[in-house]
Formats: structure tokens, C-alpha cells, sequence
């Protein structure tokens, strides 16, 4: 290592600005002394004892200082003694919030409604999810040729204590078994098992170290690909969330003795894909390092090779595109790709002629919009076989008709509204009709149905519950960034506003998430539309990072152009103060995971432009975030402290070191789940031990550390405690007074 380049260390409160650390790290200056550094917070709270330990770490010739280190220790008695005292603060204040029963008893009526997804279709059966008012998740069902339903797996009677989800499940081709896959407690460590359908019996499982698996069936039921990582005994200590490979499995067999057919040799953060063409015949397998928005591709003829050791063709290695195919009954390979393309677009070729070079394009790459699937409907009943596609162009969702020969455009299917389709699914076996599920800001989900040969589309299912959405108003506004980019910002109002507010500005949320290629789309959300409902604006940012306009967008903000995030974001909250949408004291940020570091990074650069934030799960300390949950998967987005370079671009915004001593912070409520496995909550409690002995304000840095419950599935009552206590908070910050609400006694 080389010697230190400043004397001064890099770390909680020890630097004056975002800019400082930012240009001191880029240009090797010597980091500056901040005037002020209390090791404590404000009289108004008395803030849990928090010791800061002289913590250093040399990276790249730079000391880094992190005081709070000993907070990465979950279990340590230090830790749970602070994480009890930050209860008991979390609970003093809550106690002066007088809107949690009123935001409960709405978010309660909001998701009245119950869920329901689209059918799944394999030879005369249907496989469905359907969550029933009341019901704490949603339960799988089957449809059988003569229409009679019954359930398949309900999690609440798996598990009555409503921390068991059912993370992902797959029938075979014909339909009659059926693998799936559960964790408990939040985890996201599915386990696979196998049922009949027809019985009900389990054939096997649990099968563990199977998280985010798929399941590829072959064609007669009896074996299935799927991926499953390495022993933790034939791993590195604190490698265990990785090493996966890809193994051929029978029912009933023992997985000890699995074929493992690919991953061998390959970098322990990859994640593979496996599935099976309809016809049994090929195999696809994808390999992805970690999120990259690019991955390798090969594919076996598994008529001509042992499905246990199948010889497989690459069809892209080492190319920096996304590319998937699709085996046709036509017997067209269609191969989507954004390869040339960052908006996406489809190919057709032959199977045995899978080069690039034999590519013939089906559907162009579109200027504006953004191909997201793709349904066949090329039944025999149909005069001719079409192709219909779904985009979304800045945000919104479109589907479009072609003739499926030549991809040309023969006209789009109408939706209820300016909103959001899911995936547009078929019959495996060919037909006349295809069903996806609609959405937007002001509309329940329910599930579409197309049929070719009337051209029409109508609700083939809805909830079974009732619910009387509140009326609001929904816009989309562009404004620019600091570097002059286009940003699109939705805006939910009270339908008094007319879109624009011809009042005084209202109390206002502003969330975003800005990374890993996710779009903020339109969708319905119990808890913005209690929100507007009570007379507050919700503003959501379609900031770079996303893919709302295409592969490209997400580039322009990640890795060394991260900051272009946070700029988009910060320009979205000044673009709703000048025009009147509200005011510093009335705007609350919010975000969670990717935007909860969206959120952190804002309220470090920008303190005194926010009146709250609300920090869900988040990535906070971006030189250690690789060390814990599945951070070593995510360097591919941000960038890894161990590349001088990269140290030089997470430094520059990393939340946790960017904490000024003096600083008078927002009020802060960080949200965190003890059994994530993503995103370790060590990143919340570190930032809020450093933001709590820096803050010169009166407003409250409070922590909601919450047991048995991960990044991802709950229960619908955990998901109604949390909700209502965050839009208690903010409308405790904010001062929005919900109308009809009952005081607390």
C-alpha cells in the first residue's frame, strides 16, 4: 500500500460537504477540517449512547474512518442494547403522531380489495394467485378442464403464523406436478418442493440453497433443471450466498447426487438461468456476473445430447447486451436483445442458426419506446398468426399488433388508461387469445383479456373485494437536470388541483429509485393514495438509473455516473418548490434499497432542501457495502472500494461519509428488516448513530428495526403497521391533518 495522502481521515463528520470529500478523493487534496463535530445530538431527544471507536482503514493511500463499525455486529450485547434504546425512543415519539389509527384504518379499506393475477395455462389447467379481503397472502389455485377451482397452496395454512411466502412456482408442461419454492421469516432462502397436482402429495422437498432458482422442466415431468449454490463447507467462510451452479434433478431423487451441467469455473457472484423449450427439445442457459445489464448465452439440442452432460452452443459470450430467446411452434428461434439496440427489439432465425449474423429483425428498435414482451397467438382458428407487443413509452404502457411473419404493424389494443400492463401471457399450445394484468394510479389491478378473432379486449378478472378509490389527479411533467437532461415526474394531487396547484403548496412526498434498470411505472398504491386522498401531493422521479427510456438511461446513472441520480432527483424536489407544489418545510423524501441510498445521498448534499426522509432498507456505507448480504453482486452497478477508480466515484457520495458534524438533518426515519439478507441493516443503524451525533436540528433521527421480515414478501398486517407508522411520520413532519380523523385518547 502506499502512505496516506491527507493526515485527515475520511469518514462520518469529518468532512465539511459532499463536494469537498468528492474533489479531495477525485484529485488527492487533502480532505478539510469541519468547524464543528458535537458528539452529540440536540437536548430535544435524548439520543441512545452511540461510542465512536477510532476505526481506520487505509484504501487506496486514503484513511477512512467509520466510528460506528462495532454497529455491523447485529448480535453483539452493545449493539442490542442500542437497538433496544432506539426502540424505546422510536416508540416515545410515535407516541406524539396522532394519524397512525387514521392512516391504518384506510390502508386497511385500500387493500380491500384482495389481488389476482393472470391464468397460467398448461393443457386444460389453469394456475392462478388470488388474495381474498382479509387474507394475509395470496393463495394458488387450479382450474381444472371442467372449470372446477381448488386450492393448491395456501402459505397461511403451510404456516399459520403468516411468515412462510411462496416465492416463485412452476407446473410442468402438462400440467400435472408442480414445483415450488418457500422461505420463512423474510429470508428469501427458498427451499424447492415438489407436489402432484392431482393428489395433493408432496413427491420431495425441502431442497435448500435454492434462492432465486428457476425451475426448468423437461418434457416428461420426471426431471427438471434448476439452480442451487455449493455447500457451505466447499465454499470461502462468508461466501456462502454464492457459488451457484446449474444441476439436472429427478423427482425423488437425493440432490446430493444431482448432474451439475454448467457454472463450474465460472466468478462466484454470477446468477444463472435455465429453462426448457415447450417441445422438450432445447435447452437455454444464461449467465449473468452478479445485476449486469448483460449476460453470456448458450443453448443444447437435448435431442441430440444426454440432458445430464448437454453439449451447449454459445450464442453470445462476452458481449455487452441482454439477450434471451424463445423457441416458436412455428419453429422460429425469437431472440430478443438490446444488443445495438437500447430501447430493445426482435429477432427471428432458425435453431441451428443462432449467430447474430443470422438475425432477422422482426420488430425494430422503436425511437421513444421501450420493448418490454411479447405474446404468440397463432392458433389454427386464425386466419394468420400475430404477434402482439408490449412497450412502455416514458413510463406508459402500450400494446401493439403485428403480423407475426413479418412483424408488421397492423394496430394496438386500447387500455383503460394511462397506465401499466404486466406480462402478456398465452397458451403454451397456441391460440386465439392472450391475457395481461392493467393498472394505474387510480385503478385496482385486475386481469385483461385479448381475443384475436373479435379484436377485442375486455376484464377477464377482477379482485373479489370492493373498494372505493379515492379520486386524484395524475400528471406527467418533464423537468431539467443540472446537466440539462430531460427528467419525467409523475404528480398524484386531489382532484380539486386540476393537475396544477391553484392553492398554496400542500405537504409532499417525493420518491424515487434511480438503478438496476427498474422504471417507475404507473400503479396502484394503497398508501400514495391515502396520502393525496388526505389532501397531500406524491410526486414519483423516472431518474436516470431506471430503464424508463431505454438501456441507456440506466447507464447514465450508474457506476462513475451515479451522481447524475441524485442531481436528477435534487432537481425534481426544486422543480416542485418553484412551481408551487410545495416547500422545503412541507417535502418529504422517500425510498428504499437502491432508494434508500437515493434518499441518503440526497439529504447529505442537499439537508436544508427537505423537510423529512423516509430511508426504507438502504445502502448507506458504499466503501463497505460489499462485505455483507449480497453487496458483492451489486459492484457491477456501483462499483467496488477495491478499484481505486471506483473507491474515487463511492466516495464521492457514499451517504454514511458524507454525515457533517453541525449540520441541522431533516427528520429522519430509517426502516429496516432484521432477517434482510440483501441489504444489511448494519448500513441504517451505522447512519443513524453517525446522523444522531452530528444533527444541530430539533427534528427527530429515529430507527424502526423490525423482526421475522426481509427486503421482500410479507404479510398484508406487517405490510398495514409499517405503512401506517411511515405516513404517520410524514405527515407528522410535513403537518398534513388527514380530514375525519379521530384523536388518539
Amino acid at each position: 500500500m502506499t502512505a496516506p495522502k491527507s493526515s485527515a481521515p475520511i469518514g462520518p463528520t469529518e468532512l465539511a460537504t459532499a463536494a469537498d470529500l468528492a474533489a479531495a478523493v477525485g484529485s488527492g487534496a487533502e480532505a478539510p477540517t469541519p468547524s464543528r463535530q458535537p458528539t452529540s445530538g440536540p437536548a430535544a431527544f435524548a439520543y441512545p449512547s452511540a461510542p465512536r471507536d477510532d476505526v481506520l482503514d487505509l484504501l487506496h493511500g486514503y484513511q477512512v474512518a467509520d466510528p460506528y463499525r462495532w454497529l455491523e455486529d447485529r448480535d453483539s450485547p452493545a449493539t442490542e442494547l442500542w437497538l433496544a434504546e432506539q426502540a424505546d425512543l422510536f416508540a416515545g415519539v410515535q407516541q406524539e403522531w396522532q394519524t397512525g389509527d387514521y392512516w391504518r384504518d384506510r390502508l386497511e379499506a385500500l387493500l380491500g380489495s384482495g389481488t389476482i393475477s393472470p391464468p397460467v395455462w398448461r393443457g386444460d389447467r389453469i394456475f392462478f394467485m388470488r388474495r381474498e379481503p382479509g387474507q394475509e397472502h395470496a393463495v394458488l389455485y387450479c382450474t381444472d378442464a371442467a372449470g372446477n377451482e381448488r386450492i393448491l397452496l395456501d402459505p397461511m395454512q403451510i404456516d399459520p403464523t403468516g411468515l412462510t411466502t411462496l416465492d416463485s412456482w412452476q407446473p410442468t408442461k402438462q400440467g400435472h406436478r408442480l414445483a415450488y419454492q418457500l422461505s420463512c421469516g423474510g429470508t428469501e432462502e427458498s427451499a424447492v418442493y415438489v407436489m402432484d397436482v392431482e393428489t395433493d402429495e408432496i413427491l420431495e422437498g425441502p431442497i435448500d440453497r435454492a434462492r432465486y432458482s428457476p425451475i426448468g422442466w423437461l418434457l416428461d415431468g420426471e426431471q427438471y433443471y434448476y439452480v442451487r449454490r455449493l455447500p457451505p463447507e466447499q465454499v470461502p467462510d462468508g461466501e456462502e450466498q454464492y457459488h451457484r451452479r446449474v444441476w439436472l434433478h429427478r423427482v425423488g431423487d437425493d440432490p446430493a447426487n444431482d448432474s451439475m451441467i454448467f457454472g463450474e469455473h465460472r466468478k462466484k457472484t454470477e446468477y444463472f438461468g435455465a429453462s426448457v423449450s415447450r417441445d422438450g427439445r432445447w435447452l437455454t442457459v444464461s449467465a449473468s456476473e452478479g445485476t449486469a445489464p448483460r449476460n453470456d448465452l448458450w443453448v443444447g439440442d437435448l435431442a441430440n445430447s444426454d440432458p445430464a452432460a448437454p453439449v451447449l452452443t454459445p450464442v453470445q459470450v462476452g458481449v455487452d447486451a441482454h439477450t434471451g430467446l424463445r423457441f416458436g411452434r412455428d419453429g422460429r428461434v425469437y431472440v430478443y436483445t438490446d444488443r445495438d439496440a437500447q430501447r430493445g427489439m426482435l429477432y427471428v432465425t432458425d435453431p441451428t442458426k443462432l449467430d447474430p449474423a443470422n438475425w432477422r429483425t422482426l420488430i425494430p428498435e422503436d425511437p421513444e419506446a421501450v420493448l418490454e414482451g411479447y405474446a404468440i397467438l397463432d392458433g389454427p382458428e386464425l386466419e394468420r398468426a400475430l404477434l402482439l407487443v408490449s412497450w412502455t413509452r416514458h413510463a406508459v404502457s402500450e400494446v401493439s399488433i403485428h403480423d407475426l411473419d413479418s412483424g408488421t404493424r397492423l394496430g394496438e389494443i386500447p387500455l383503460p388508461g394511462i397506465g401499466t400492463i404486466g406480462g402478456i401471457v398465452e397458451r403454451p399450445d397456441g391460440g386465439h387469445e392472450a391475457w395481461f394484468s392493467y393498472t394505474d394510479h387510480a385503478t385496482i389491478p385486475r386481469v385483461l383479456r385479448y381475443d384475436a378473432l373479435t379484436d377485442e379486449c375486455e376484464v377477464y378478472a377482477y379482485p373479489s373485494g370492493f373498494v372505493e378509490v379515492p379520486k386524484i389527479t395524475s400528471a406527467m411533467y418533464s423537468y431539467q437536470s443540472k446537466d440539462g437532461t430531460e427528467v419525467r415526474l409523475m404528480v398524484l394531487s386531489p382532484a380539486v388541483d386540476s393537475g396544477h396547484p391553484a392553492h398554496p403548496p400542500r405537504p409532499t412526498v417525493l420518491y424515487g429509485y434511480g438503478g438496476f434498470g427498474i422504471s417507475m411505472v404507473p400503479s396502484y398504491s394503497p398508501s400514495v393514495l391515502a396520502w393525496v386522498e388526505a389532501g397531500g401531493v406524491y410526486a414519483i422521479a423516472c431518474l436516470r438509473g431506471g430503464s424508463e427510456e431505454g438501456e441507456h438511461w440506466h447507464r447514465e446513472g450508474m457506476l462513475g455516473k451515479k451522481q447524475n441520480v441524485y442531481d436528477d432527483f435534487i432537481a425534481a424536489a426544486e422543480w416542485l418548490i418553484e412551481n408551487d407544489w410545495t416547500t422545503p418545510e412541507q417535502l418529504v423524501i422517500s425510498g428504499g434499497s437502491n432508494g434508500g441510498l437515493l434518499v441518503g445521498a440526497a439529504l447529505t448534499q442537499r439537508p436544508e432542501l427537505f423537510a423529512g426522509v423516509h430511508c426504507s432498507a438502504p445502502l448507506l456505507d458504499m466503501i463497505r457495502y460489499e462485505t455483507s448480504g449480497l453487496g458483492a453482486t451489486w459492484n457491477v452497478e456501483y462499483g467496488s472500494a477495491e478499484v481505486a477508480q471506483e473507491f474515487d466515484w463511492l466516495a464521492g457520495y457514499s451517504p454514511y461519509h458524507h454525515v457533517v458534524g453541525g449540520t441541522a438533518y431533516p427528520a429522519t426515519l430509517f426502516t429496516t428488516f432484521d432477517h434482510d439478507t440483501r441489504v444489511d441493516p448494519m448500513h441504517a443503524r451505522k447512519m443513524c448513530a453517525a446522523m444522531q451525533a452530528a444533527t444541530s436540528s430539533s427534528r427527530p433521527i429515529l430507527l424502526r428495526s423490525e423482526r421475522d421480515v426481509g427486503h421482500g414478501a410479507r404479510s398484508i398486517s406487517r405490510t398495514i403497521d409499517l405503512s401506517s407508522d411511515v405516513l404517520a411520520f410524514m405527515a407528522q413532519t410535513t403537518r398534513l391533518s388527514p380530514p375525519h380523523r379521530e384523536e388518539k385518547s
